[in-house]
Parts: C-alpha cells; structure tokens; sequence
C-alpha cells in the first residue's frame, strides 16, 4: 500500500509541471517563434508584429495600414498559453499603448534589443533579444 501511494504520488507530481516549467517551455516556443516572425519580416519585405494578451498570443502582418491576423500560417498562427494568466511586461518599454503587449519585426535586419518577461504567480522566464536575431529564453 505504501508503495501504491508513493507511486502514485510520483506519477502526479510529474504530471503537473511547475509554473516555473510551463512557462519556460512556452518562452522557448514563443523565442523560436519571433526568430521565424522576424526572418519573415524580412524576407516578406513587410512588417511582422508579435501580440500577447494574459491568456494567449498571435502574429499579425501588415498589409497597408491594417494589421491582419496570421491565420492560415501552421507556425505563427493564434495559440494559448498552456496556463493561464500569464503577465507580460517589455523592457525597454515602448510608449504606453492601451490593448495587448505587441513587439514589432520590421524589413532590417538590425533592430532594438528589448527583454520580453512571461510570470505567473511566483514564476518568471524573460526571453532576451539581441537585436540582430538571437533570442535567448534565461
């Protein structure tokens, strides 16, 4: 019986990730996600934009004036964080912009280096920009 409950107790305890590990596997898959975004934006000719909300976050592409969302793109379609809410915060912050947390790719190559923070609860992962296409989940 001891070792049924100690069993048990292990299979659970893997099956429910730390917050800390969540949000390290989504900031690796978000990091990987703004690489491509930003080789795009490049390649398109075209500004590339990355948009985060507490619960979820897209890519949008900019065709004249309008941001669209990248909907029939299979990498950087909409997704969900795989907890949610997830606070987001920039560093160096942009102007305050009411609505969502958006990080801008534009046609060069070189652009500024900022921080992108994801926490929930006592955990937190920054993935840090270099400004010339090294993303980096800390």
């Amino acid at each position: 019986m001891v070792i049924a409950g100690i069993t048990l107790g292990m299979v659970s305890f893997n099956a429910m990730p730390s917050e800390r590990k969540v949000l390290q596997n989504d900031a690796q898959r978000i990091a990987l996600l703004l690489q491509l975004a930003r080789d795009e934006a490049i390649v398109r000719n075209r500004p590339i934009a990355f948009e985060a909300e507490p619960d979820r976050y897209r890519f949008l592409l900019r065709d004249e004036n309008v941001w669209q969302v990248l909907e029939k793109d299979d990498l950087l379609r909409e997704r969900e964080f795989k907890r949610s809410p997830v606070a987001l915060s920039i560093s160096p912050s942009s102007a305050a912009e009411a609505g969502p947390l958006r990080v801008v790719f534009g046609r060069e190559p070189v652009d500024k280096p900022f921080v992108l923070t994801l926490s929930m609860g006592d955990a937190s992962v920054a993935i840090r920009a270099d400004g010339i296409g090294h993303f980096v989940v800390e």
